[in-house]
């Protein structure tokens, strides 16, 4: 009983409504009717305690400030993360910490926000995961809103330079991306394998196909080849209640299944395009910049905008703080103009989020047992080193082919690519550089 009520405090208490102590270990249980047996049916009937209204502003506000002030990409957001609940406020420990990190990279969807809303999860139940997503999402998914309703507007000669530069800022960014994810996820002659078949899949059958092929790829020779790495059982495994596990699931397959099925049917432009974001929040292994050839496959194949519009609004994505799933919010809006394209900005920002939040709920009570199976460390490896042949892909089309036009932008992103690899700038200080210089080469020619 004290495992279960010490494994509850992990994760479902919120600060400001305290559990009663547990009993220690030898110590006389209290009295109760029906005994240990009603004793254990209420411990595996808990409910989340409630939380005031005060609590969840609380909690709005920290990780709203979070969402303005993150810079830098999904590792940067994990260091953010790490600052503001482990070494400030000490919400919880390095190894908890540690584990909710491990899971959120092990499943699909936005790594750091999934680590967001686990926190929220832990603080505030279900309302305060809700809250704590919300929050640290909408600065950046309202400026990318505001930058697609804005970019058709600009045109002349300096209007076409700015966009230029921020295409330029994209190769660089996304070279950058491989380069990382190449040395980490493939530092063995099996996983470099497995990207360089990704990387021809992609580039020859062009599309989703391609890219599920090379996922499927990728987790089969992975579970056949790949070398599962020993882990530790946590000292504080992240266990929550199981109330919400089983329907979360539940919902993850059932709108991955329905949704296609209904916008094959003819359910509409509003039921594809939530067909079409959801798929690529449930494949996105490795979260990031992994999500740029699964978004350009789902809104730049059907029509819904054009590559010179996708891959500016990917370059402006480097400039805002916070998560860079957000990405879709610029493409909803882009997709038509005014309330319609604010409405579909929002559709699309949940339906690619949603996946990973339904799987991170759904899969915590077993993340231990997960995290120890050799298979599903097999499995992974295997399709982490898909992802970066997908990602090298992109790279070259549509990400280099949209934005190379002369020798001196491979200068420019040659440059954006060494301060981000050598000198480590941030990327929101490339995209000023770079957008600057093409600026000034635009309006010299």
């Amino acid at each position: 009983m004290a495992g279960a009520m010490a494994l509850w405090r992990v994760f479902a208490e919120p600060e400001i409504v305290p559990l009663p102590r547990p009993a220690g270990i030898g110590s006389r249980p209290a009295r109760c009717r029906g005994g240990w047996r009603n004793r254990r049916r209420s411990a595996s009937h808990m409910h989340t305690p409630k939380v005031s209204s005060a609590h969840l502003g609380k909690l709005f506000r920290i990780f709203l400030w979070l969402g303005i002030t993150s810079f830098g990409g999904p590792v940067a957001h994990l260091g953010y993360f790490r600052e503001a609940f482990v070494v400030r406020r000490r919400w919880l420990g390095e190894s908890d910490f540690a584990d909710l990190v491990a899971l959120c990279q092990f499943l699909p969807g936005p790594a750091s926000s999934q680590v967001g809303f686990a926190i929220g999860l832990r603080r505030g139940g279900l309302p305060g995961a809700l809250v704590a997503w919300c929050a640290f999402t909408l600065p950046s998914a309202v400026a990318l809103v505001l930058f697609a309703a804005g970019a058709s507007t600009l045109g002349g000669e300096l209007g076409q330079a700015l966009l230029h530069g921020l295409k330029l800022v994209a190769v660089a960014v996304v070279a950058h991306a491989v380069w990382g994810m190449a040395g980490k996820l493939c530092p063995d002659l099996i996983r470099a394998a497995i990207a360089l078949i990704a990387l021809c899949l992609a580039l020859l059958l062009g599309g989703a196909a391609g890219q599920l092929g090379a996922i499927l790829m990728g987790a089969g020779i992975g579970l056949w080849r790949c070398r599962p790495v020993p882990m530790l059982a946590s000292a504080h495994p992240l266990i929550p209640s199981r109330r919400w596990n089983l329907p979360a699931l539940i919902v993850f397959l059932v709108l991955l299944l329905l949704l296609p099925l209904m916008a094959a049917s003819g359910g509409g432009a509003v039921i594809a395009v939530m067909a079409a974001f959801y798929r690529v929040g449930a494949l996105v292994f490795g979260g990031g910049h992994v999500v740029l050839p699964l978004l350009e496959a789902a809104v730049v194949e059907p029509g819904w905008v054009t590559q010179s519009v996708f891959v500016t609004g990917y370059g402006m994505a480097q400039a805002v703080p916070g998560p860079l799933f957000t990405f879709a919010a610029y493409l909803g809006a882009a997709m038509a103009p005014g309330t319609h394209g604010w409405l579909l900005a929002a559709l699309a920002t949940v339906m690619i989020f949603l996946p990973g939040m339904l799987l991170l709920i759904g899969v915590l009570p077993y993340w231990e047992r997960l995290r120890a199976s050799a298979s599903a460390q097999r499995l992974i490896q295997g399709t982490n080193a898909a992802v970066v042949g997908i990602l090298a892909a992109a790279l070259y089309d549509p990400i280099w082919q949209s934005a190379i036009v002369a020798p001196l932008d491979i200068v420019l992103a040659a440059l954006g690519f060494g301060l981000l690899t050598r000198w480590h700038w941030p990327a929101w200080r490339v995209v000023v550089l770079l957008v600057a210089a093409a600026v000034g080469i635009g309006l010299v020619g």
